[in-house]
């Protein structure tokens, strides 16, 4: 298997910068998102609600992959990283970044998945013709934890791969040009996956296997503990606007203010929202997720990637990766 970048080494990096953030003056705080990502927070992002209810400047920074995310605050160039996935934190936290997941962003299965190149002819049916294929996978994420579960069903041997690491966009950009196989990516790059392709497995056969595909909120466990009020006022914002959206009756008013910030056309963003699930604060602090499901996950995500040789070893347990206590804040507002 030829991998072109390793988990390894982007890993290392993380544990070294996780001792270097540095100290700032709590009168504005930077938000780590995603583009071509709709959700209802960007209604009240777009709105100035979060400077609002946090007292002070809310700066927002867009990134391609949940790792540049851990990267980031290992940096402390980002308090905070709205919809990480969990492999990206799994790896993070594994390499000894002390993150800490806040709240579950959002549950979704067909928004995350690998598009096989239309003229290969290759479906579920006859998905071991994979072997010797060249593959886009962005490493470290969701989509790559999706991939080696996929890859693992279908009985195709990882090292007859040869696996380039690209951020979706990168990857729907290759598959386009006919230069890989196969791309797997989310979002925007997903879509235009799409394009080319098509998918293995749909998000139902997917779950079927055990493959659950959710982002997390999260945060270093600094400025978690230094900062409680300031979490979980923002995670207050988070719920209302997910609570909104969920309820219904508005969503034809936030739809073109979530689309506009996600830098994609309402059509495209109300059919990707309409796979995505917005769990409510008592769904995240129940034991499906932040009360012992999630941990359970990450836990089987962690050993997937060590089998996987993609990072050395798994913690013990990532009980203590989960913080709820700013999140049962934010619901007692």
């Amino acid at each position: 298997m030829t991998i072109r970048k390793t988990l390894t080494s982007a890993a290392a990096t993380v544990a070294l910068l996780a001792g270097t953030t540095s100290a700032m003056a709590m009168d504005e705080v930077t938000i780590a998102y995603f583009m071509e990502w709709p959700m209802p927070f960007q209604y009240a992002k777009a709105n100035g609600t979060f400077d609002e209810a946090l007292g002070m400047k809310v700066n927002w920074v867009a990134f391609d992959t949940g790792t540049a995310m851990s990267a980031a605050m290992a940096a402390g160039d980002v308090h905070i990283a709205v919809s990480q996935g969990v492999p990206p934190f799994v790896v993070a936290t594994s390499a000894g970044q002390d993150l800490q997941i806040i709240d579950v962003a959002v549950s979704y299965s067909d928004n995350d998945n690998c598009v096989v190149r239309s003229d290969l002819d290759i479906t579920k049916d006859n998905a071991a013709d994979l072997a010797g294929k060249k593959v886009a996978v962005p490493l470290g994420t969701a989509a790559h934890y999706g991939f080696l579960k996929q890859m693992d069903h279908f009985g195709v041997d990882l090292a007859s791969l040869e696996i380039i690491d690209m951020a979706p966009p990168e990857g729907a950009a290759a598959i386009a040009q006919g230069s890989v196989d196969m791309a797997c990516g989310y979002g925007g790059g997903l879509n235009r996956m799409k394009e080319h392709g098509n998918v293995l497995l749909t998000g139902a056969e997917k779950e079927e296997l055990g493959i659950l595909v959710f982002d997390v909120t999260s945060s270093p466990a600094s400025f978690v503990a230094e900062n409680p009020d300031v979490v979980a006022k923002f995670l207050k914002v988070v719920a209302d606007s997910n609570a909104m959206w969920n309820e219904g009756s508005k969503k034809a008013e936030m739809l073109p203010v979530i689309a506009q910030d996600a830098g994609m056309d309402e059509a495209t963003a109300e059919k990707d929202m309409s796979t995505f699930v917005f769990p409510s604060v008592e769904d995240q602090l129940s034991a499906k997720w932040l009360g012992g499901g999630a941990q359970e996950f990450m836990k089987g995500v962690a050993e997937v990637f060590v089998s996987a040789g993609s990072i050395p070893a798994a913690l013990p347990s990532y009980d203590t990766t989960v913080n709820t206590g700013p999140l049962a804040a934010a619901n007692g507002m």
